[in-house]
């Protein structure tokens, strides 16, 4: 199914992810996620609803101020039922494209 791919605004600590307006992301596809990380390594988990929601993914960084990370999922993406929560770890910001 195509669907429109939008960006998320970025987090730089723990919390739900929004969307431009910014209002909580409800029921979507995650389809990438760009991570900017510090000088130390670090880590964003994606959650389904909230901190202690179902764990969809753990994405760990290098310890690098100047390298970030986009990663893209396979497929449709990761599905989340009720919103895009983030657990950040070290990592000067993340973003998620999602649709």
């Amino acid at each position: 199914m195509q669907t429109d791919v939008l960006a998320s605004v970025p987090i730089t600590s723990s919390g739900q992810f929004t969307d431009q307006t910014p209002t909580a992301l409800a029921r979507c596809r995650v389809k990438a996620v760009y991570i900017v990380p510090t000088a130390t390594a670090g880590s964003l988990v994606l959650r389904d609803g909230g901190s202690g929601g179902a764990i969809k993914a753990t994405l760990n960084t290098v310890a690098s101020a100047t390298q970030p990370t986009y990663i893209l999922f396979p497929g449709e993406g990761l599905v989340f039922q009720t919103a895009v929560y983030g657990a950040v770890t070290n990592l000067g910001s993340a973003t998620v494209f999602y649709g």
